[in-house]
């Protein structure tokens, strides 16, 4: 769990209707979650908590450029802030990756999102992966690594699951290993 800096609120809070009064709301109680509009500084991929939290951490193993991310725990879904107008470049490369990808809900213009206060507790409904800490610097690479993310998340979970078909306990896995032979 992580908690947003002075410079990560002030640039999220630029993203409503009126920044000062949603600073102020959050002055008075750090917890409280908002709805943001996405479209106007940031668009928000959202996914399958399970498929979300193998993105996530996918993006940090190997170092891929990503922004904010943000977990409901209630509606099982995690988001991934882009830069707002990345729907072209997500979808191109995500079209090159597969021609099936996993589910995912893509967020832009006209639509909104729902994230943690500054300082969410460990039991909050909404939880920050990883917080804004300022202003995310426009980076082409990002849509790109969450396409890269997605696909390969979605592969790696769809094997574990027919793994997990094929041997339901550990005992089936290790009766189907080729018995051993002395040479």
């Amino acid at each position: 769990m992580q908690r947003m800096t002075r410079r990560g609120m002030e640039w999220l809070s630029e993203a409503t209707d009126d920044p000062a009064l949603r600073r102020e709301i959050w002055a008075d109680d750090p917890r409280r979650p908002s709805l943001v509009p996405t479209g106007r500084l940031f668009d928000v991929l959202s996914v399958e908590e399970r498929l979300g939290l193998e993105m996530f951490d996918r993006l940090q193993r190997s170092g891929m450029p990503f922004g904010p991310s943000v977990a409901d725990r209630k509606a099982q879904r995690v988001g991934f802030f882009l830069g707002s107008d990345s729907r072209e470049t997500f979808t191109f490369y995500l079209g090159r990756e597969t021609s099936s990808p996993p589910p995912f809900r893509y967020l832009g213009d006209g639509s909104a999102v729902v994230v943690p206060g500054p300082t969410p507790l460990s039991d909050d409904r909404y939880q920050w992966l990883r917080a804004p800490t300022r202003r995310p610097e426009a980076n082409p690479l990002r849509p790109v690594a969450l396409a890269t993310a997605l696909v390969a998340s979605g592969e790696l979970l769809a094997r574990i699951d027919r793994f997990d078909e094929m041997y339901p306990t550990p005992y089936e896995a290790v009766a189907a290993l080729p018995e051993e032979t002395d040479r």
